[in-house]
């Protein structure tokens, strides 16, 4: 079992920046690929920012990209997720999901391919 705390969620002007963490449970976090996801009220669920566990490597939708930026540290079992420039529309729940052993070097990039998450942080940002 992973268990998932995230934080650094708040209000924030537009312009502004804010820096997500993921706290994950388990003593091979080395071996999850982790993911950003967020979620606006009325609307799904959607994809944000993915690491790999192999190489480190990241995926982004296309809406963030130049403008946040996911990593990790395995020694702290912690992810982030830096987000600059932040815009009104980016308002939402987000959260973090980790998936053990799975993707490889491969991002993964849907709900579907993670099993674990985290409860969310609200992030909002005023015009």
């Amino acid at each position: 079992q992973v268990q998932l705390v995230e934080s650094g969620g708040g209000l924030v002007q537009a312009g502004g920046s804010l820096r997500l963490s993921c706290a994950a449970s388990g003593r091979t976090f080395s071996t999850y690929a982790m993911g950003w996801f967020r979620q606006a009220p009325g609307k799904e669920r959607d994809f944000v920012a993915g690491i790999s566990w192999i190489g480190g490597r990241t995926y982004y939708a296309d809406s963030v990209k130049g403008r946040f930026t996911i990593s990790r540290d395995n020694a702290k079992n912690t992810v982030y997720l830096q987000m600059n420039s932040l815009k009104p529309e980016v308002t939402a729940v987000y959260y973090c999901a980790a998936e053990p052993g799975g993707g490889g070097w491969f991002v993964p990039a849907n709900l579907a391919d993670y099993d674990y998450w985290g409860p969310g942080t609200q992030v909002t940002v005023s015009s």
